[in-house]
């Protein structure tokens, strides 16, 4: 079924079409109607597979015969946990809604609140926030959340690892009683369960391929790496394929700023994004790397959920993630739609165990990169950080001392 052929409004239609989608993906195509009837809906799907659409489409043809009593009413108020994944929600929403007439918001932190008062005092119908934010123009009175017909939470789960599970307690009180709620997330536990049934009474719960939890477009691999000699190998990954789009995944921001430093010393641009960063800043990253003026990207997991970027083709985990459903969310940012992609992960020796919790979580062995000695050892000694090229330095006393020595040529591993 196309989407022409769906009962939504012209507009909504047209802007499909201009955006190129022509057949809902799976996770659309079961929750779309439920939503154009007013259920309240807890969907789990893999990353990648259209979730933001899935719930853009339905609400804006239901808020388009909406009626309000004050312009500054809100009729859809989205809440993510962070404010790149509410910035990319509120673009989407704003274009499946060219062409009509309804205004969406984003408010978030990190930037200054005077021009977020002004688009509020100007109208909005659909609210996308985090809720930090939103609560400090709640309670100075520049927004009102009492008229929501419509409440989603996106990446439920990740709100809760952040602490957010008081704040959506405390919105629905802000709430009328009558209200539809959606959840949408790439993964489920307990304490999701736990609070959608705590929330609405029967909702609709819709799940697309629970047994593989990661898109089959994607290719896994794991290669057993020394944790102080990652950057040589990351340096090396990189200078082979200098066309490609890469997401280096890192534990903390400080590790992402010395990545960054070090593939710099080896004249390897790349951007940082992690929450220690200014929103200016940080906006300023994504869009060099969206762009592909920057091919490289070193990120904490704040950008593993949601984040929408075409044409990424590896996602390196650097450092493995510290809870294993985080790869599953690092390794979403490619392989996303139709498109191949590769997740190649280091692994020290620290960090087998959390490899072999990541293989549980996903129910299957991620394939190992053979490494020899001589291949490992020619990767060290090919790195150009001159502060760190000891096997090259060694090479080089040796030819000294001995004026007989010839250095072996290597071959390059093939990948």
């Amino acid at each position: 079924m196309k989407f022409e052929q769906y009962d939504l409004a012209p507009g909504i239609k047209k802007s499909l079409a201009e955006a190129g989608f022509n057949r809902p993906t799976d996770i659309q195509f079961k929750s779309i109607p439920p939503i154009l009837a007013g259920e309240d809906v807890l969907a789990i799907a893999q990353t990648g597979t259209g979730k933001t659409a899935a719930f853009v489409i339905p609400i804006l043809n239901k808020l388009i015969n909406v009626q309000k009593s004050e312009h500054t009413d809100i009729s859809c108020l989205v809440l993510a946990p962070t404010r790149e994944l509410a910035i990319q929600i509120s673009e989407v929403f704003k274009k499946i809604g060219t062409h009509t007439r309804l205004r969406t918001i984003c408010i978030t932190g990190g930037v200054e609140q005077e021009a977020q008062i002004a688009a509020a005092d100007y109208g909005i119908d659909v609210l996308v926030a985090t809720p930090g934010r939103m609560f400090d123009l709640i309670y100075q009175k520049h927004i009102k959340i009492t008229k929501v017909k419509i409440l989603v939470l996106d990446e439920a789960d990740h709100m809760l690892d952040l602490g957010f599970y008081k704040d959506i307690q405390d919105v629905k009180k802000f709430l009328p009683p009558k209200h539809q709620t959606l959840f949408f997330s790439a993964t489920i536990n307990e304490e999701v369960k736990k609070l959608a049934y705590s929330l609405v009474k029967n909702p609709i719960r819709i799940q697309i391929a629970p047994k593989d939890r990661v898109s089959k477009n994607i290719t896994h691999s794991v290669a057993f790496i020394n944790m102080d000699d990652k950057r040589f190998f990351l340096e090396r990954l990189l200078k082979e394929h200098p066309e490609s789009k890469v997401i280096v995944f890192v534990r903390t921001q400080v590790r992402a700023e010395r990545v960054q430093a070090a593939m710099l010393r080896v004249e390897i641009p790349s951007v940082t994004m992690h929450g220690g960063k200014e929103q200016e800043d940080r906006t300023d990253s994504m869009d060099k790397f969206r762009s592909g003026e920057v091919k490289v990207l070193i990120a904490t997991d704040i950008s593993a959920r949601g984040i929408d970027i075409e044409g990424v083709e590896y996602v390196v985990n650097y450092d493995m993630p510290e809870l294993a459903e985080n790869y599953v969310h690092r390794v979403g940012r490619t392989g996303r739609g139709v498109s191949k992609g590769s997740a190649i992960s280091f692994c020290s020796l620290e960090e087998k165990s959390v490899l072999e919790e990541v293989e549980t979580f996903l129910g299957k062995e991620i394939n190992v990169i053979e490494i020899t000695g001589t291949d490992y050892d020619t990767t060290l000694a090919l790195t150009e950080d001159v502060n760190d090229n000891w096997k090259a330095l060694l090479k080089e006393a040796d030819a000294e001392m001995n004026p007989s020595y010839v250095p072996k040529k290597t071959k390059k591993k093939k990948k």
